[in-house]
């Protein structure tokens, strides 16, 4: 890996357009290099985790709503249009990339990489496959587009923090979703570098949208960094420019958004002939909440079953989770949002409420990504007393370890410390996730198709299930007419059971 030094340029300083990162990104892009026999595994576990959330959600309202916007917009010219899962009908790409991506990340259910920002780096999977779809692409070059998305969005995670500025995460996903698509399509690094800047330019919004009462839009922002990826790929192919230098000029995104004038950013990216291999060190939930709360389900599970005294509130007087700065305050008591206690909360909200969380799984011994967020399931009265003697406390050592580049030693836990009211004291601490590379029970290749299985369990027809996933499973494979399957058809249309209200399309 070659680590790049970004920083802002005053306008009368010399900024030659190859020493932009906006123009290192697109170089990356541009390479067409075969993914290793890793990767290529790799991704197809992630083609199919995605599919499984996005099964497992097709009833709910941001679906169908940005499912109907889609079907609004018929097949654009110039291809045979990109299907829309869980619809019958196909569409032009950037619409079926803005339902698809509501799909994936409604359940919060995919994969992750932390370090710097924040990430699901599975979000660039449906911008890419609505273009490959609609241009009539083979699963061979899908699969080298997905690999750039995930590079270049892990290398911008690993370099540049957007959140110490309440920038949501997704202006890292436009770039990377624009750099994917134009591996995909084999564009030069000229077209490739237009579309990074317009991308990134149309896709900085603040995380609002993840503070106080969570709205339907935390699904919706990556689905639309992903449609306006699309976009901007389109309008580079026809010529038009992007605001530059985008990330180094002396009113753009580090100058006025970020850091600010005098602020130095490293972002490692790989050299020419380099394998891309960044999608191996992101990880997936084995849980439908934030990935920081994966460790506490799973840590909760076994307090519960192993002392099952510590399920009933009365036993408990006070439930601390020593934990990582992000934990504690971003869905942790020390956010200062009392929606966080809330029973009557989003469910957004509260898979973002880690003392709900962790107080579920305690008393469950389970989660599940319908029951445990469940109104009545919120608002069960030992469950509410319970909940609000658990607060979180920032540990500096797990801290540290959050933010490790040594992925041997980076965790995503902490410390719980219990005190009961007979006097006693109950200490534990995980460090990662089960499902976690270096978990109890890492996923590979048949825990992502049991997880597949199970939400799929009713919503599709066995037939169904097998055939995706056996396309799914021979993807490098695949011809242009074959990666038109890679979509599910349940076996009863939600949107005929739940019409949405109409719109302006």
């Amino acid at each position: 890996m070659i680590d790049h030094t970004v920083r802002v340029f005053r306008p009368d300083e010399d900024l030659p357009r190859d020493e932009q990162l906006a123009w290192k990104i697109a170089e990356v892009a541009a390479e067409q290099l075969e993914p290793t026999a890793e990767v290529t595994d790799m991704v197809i576990n992630r083609v199919i985790d995605n599919a499984a959330v996005a099964t497992a959600s097709l009833g709910r309202a941001p679906i169908l709503a940005a499912r109907a916007q889609a079907e609004a917009h018929p097949i654009s010219r110039g291809g045979a249009g990109a299907t829309v899962v869980g619809s019958p009908v196909r569409t032009s790409p950037e619409w079926a990339a803005w339902a698809n991506g509501v799909a994936v990340r409604e359940l919060d259910y995919h994969d992750t990489f932390l370090a710097a920002e924040y990430s699901h780096p599975g979000d660039n999977i449906p911008p890419v496959l609505a273009v490959a779809q609609h241009l009539g692409r083979s699963g061979a070059d899908l699969l080298r587009g997905i690999v750039t998305g995930y590079e270049i969005q892990v290398d911008l995670v690993k370099g540049i923090s957007l959140h110490a500025h309440k920038i949501d995460h997704v202006a890292h996903l436009g770039p990377s979703a624009a750099a994917g698509i134009g591996t995909l399509l084999g564009l030069a690094p000229e077209t490739i570098y237009q579309a990074v800047g317009q991308a990134l330019h149309t896709t900085t919004a603040t995380r609002q949208s993840r503070k106080g009462e969570i709205s339907t839009w935390k699904a919706h922002a990556p689905a639309f960094a992903g449609k306006m990826a699309v976009e901007a790929v389109d309008r580079a192919l026809r010529g038009q420019t992007s605001p530059s230098p985008i990330y180094e000029g002396s009113d753009g995104v580090i100058a006025w958004l970020l850091d600010g004038p005098d602020a130095r950013y490293t972002v490692p990216l790989p050299g020419r002939g380099e394998a891309r291999t960044a999608i191996l060190d992101t990880y997936t939930k084995e849980h439908s909440a934030e990935y920081q709360a994966q460790a506490w389900i799973d840590l909760a599970r076994r307090l519960g079953d192993q002392r099952p005294e510590l399920r009933g509130p009365a036993a408990v007087t006070s439930v601390v989770l020593h934990t990582s700065h992000h934990t504690h305050h971003v869905i942790g008591s020390g956010s200062g949002d009392p929606q966080k206690y809330d029973p009557t909360a989003s469910r957004e909200t509260l898979d973002h409420s880690i003392p709900y969380i962790f107080t579920v799984a305690l008393q469950d011994g389970a989660w599940d990504h319908v029951a445990s967020y469940a109104p009545e399931r919120a608002g069960r009265p030992d469950t509410v007393e319970l909940w609000r003697k658990v607060t979180t406390a920032e540990d500096p050592e797990w801290t540290r370890r959050y933010h490790s580049s040594d992925p041997e030693e980076k965790s995503f836990g902490g410390r719980v410390e219990i005190e009961l009211a007979d006097g006693t004291r109950v200490v534990e601490e995980i460090a990662v996730a089960d499902a976690h590379p270096l978990g109890a029970r890492p996923f590979a290749r048949e825990q992502y198709v049991a997880k597949f299985r199970a939400l799929a369990d009713g919503v599709l027809a066995p037939s169904e299930t097998e055939r995706f996933l056996d396309l799914a499973q021979r993807l490098p494979e695949l011809a242009p007419r074959e990666l038109r399957g890679l979509t599910v058809t349940p076996l009863a249309d939600p949107l005929t059971a739940h019409p949405v209200p109409a719109g302006i399309f």
